[in-house]
């Protein structure tokens, strides 16, 4: 079951729209519990995941990365194809 709040999230899967291989991302990026996320820059976040991995992630994981970063942070769950406009708005070249 996810998390209602972000203060709930004992770990990065409790947050809303994160599985086990967006869990595996957070660890690579250096994050070792949920509450690492909380003033992260979602975009640097996708930018060194794309480093890390050798090729250009598809834009929805920076829209998850979105969605985690603004649910640590304290907003409401939301999915994470709710921040595709935002991106798109932000980032229009991705």
């Amino acid at each position: 079951m996810k998390a209602a709040h972000a203060g709930d999230a004992k770990k990065f899967t409790d947050i809303p729209n994160i599985g086990r291989r967006m869990e595996q991302d957070f660890r690579q990026l250096g994050m070792h519990v949920p509450s690492d996320l909380i003033g992260k820059d979602p975009f640097q976040l996708y930018q060194k995941m794309c480093r890390l991995s050798g090729v250009r992630q598809d834009p929805c994981v920076l829209d998850t990365y979105m969605a985690a970063v603004a649910f640590m942070e304290g907003a409401p769950a939301k999915a994470w194809w709710v921040y595709t406009p935002i991106r798109k708005k932000q980032h229009p070249i991705l």
